[in-house]
């Protein structure tokens, strides 16, 4: 949690466990402030597959081929597996081979964060969902036209919610 958010927060709201940061809006005396809440990394550990867990919060990835949405192409929006934030509509992905499913656009720019990765000598841009920080793959300049974008994306970090079904949190 930020200071700035943590000085203007009476000592009930501080707290210590051990935490991943997700972005939310809470309302404190009637006022909504945008501020960082935190995620117990026991629950979520509990909640989350090994796979789920390895590739979100460690920042690894599944083997090739073996995700559950690499030759998946029902209608509908992929979403964050961790805070169920959207990210992927079905109309963008693509099969490019590479053996994750792919994407050639996000549903906006803001879902999610670019990072200059230099592990493994390689550089790549990681992809992280904007509101809790989770690892989602990596995106490559060598997509479909119009983009050219590549978002290379790990199956166990996305939850799948078909066209026309309301998400959990909806209900």
């Amino acid at each position: 949690m930020s200071n700035l958010i943590l000085k203007n927060l009476p000592n009930i709201y501080r707290h210590s466990l051990r935490t991943t940061s997700c972005l939310t809006i809470r309302a404190y005396r009637g006022v909504a402030t945008k501020m960082t809440t935190e995620i117990d990394k026991d629950e979520l550990k509990k909640r989350l597959t090994p796979i789920q867990w390895h590739v979100t919060q460690e920042k690894g990835t599944e083997r090739p081929f073996t995700g559950t949405y690499n030759k998946f192409y029902e209608r509908g929006t992929y979403t964050c597996v961790v805070c169920d934030q959207e990210l992927f509509s079905s109309e963008t992905k693509y099969d490019s081979g590479c053996g994750w499913p792919a994407f050639n656009e996000v549903l906006d720019q803001g879902r999610v964060k670019l990072t200059k990765d230099t592990t493994h000598d390689m550089v790549r841009t990681e992809v992280t969902c904007s509101t809790c920080g989770s690892h989602l793959g990596h995106v490559f300049n060598d997509g479909p036209k119009p983009t050219r974008k590549r978002f290379c994306i790990n199956s166990a970090s996305i939850s799948f919610h078909a066209a026309g079904d309301k998400k959990k949190s909806d209900s």
